[in-house]
């Protein structure tokens, strides 16, 4: 397991990297919120009522930054999150 500070200009997210067989499961967390890859649940973070965006086709915390978000929680759309931001901008809204 990787775990890293990820400074932003808002403030400071934890990533946490857990290389699997195939490919990473990838998080960063923030203080509101968290970006996550494909292989967690979208269903079940909204149901929690979690601040949360998903994005694919990662394979480091620098792509997760990247990405394009597709997939967000009715928490993050409230939030002001919205489809086709990146991760990055994702998480400086969730300070």
């Amino acid at each position: 397991m990787e775990i890293e500070k990820i400074e932003l200009e808002n403030g400071s997210a934890i990533g946490l990297c857990f290389q699997m067989q195939v490919a990473p499961l990838l998080l960063i967390r923030a203080d509101k919120g968290f970006v996550m890859c494909g292989y967690l649940d979208m269903e079940t973070a909204d149901g929690l009522g979690d601040v949360a965006v998903k994005v694919k086709g990662v394979n480091t915390f620098d792509d997760v930054l990247d990405a394009a978000v597709v997939g967000a929680t009715q928490a993050a759309i409230h939030l002001g999150i919205k489809l086709g931001m990146t991760g990055r901008e994702a998480l400086e809204l969730m300070f």
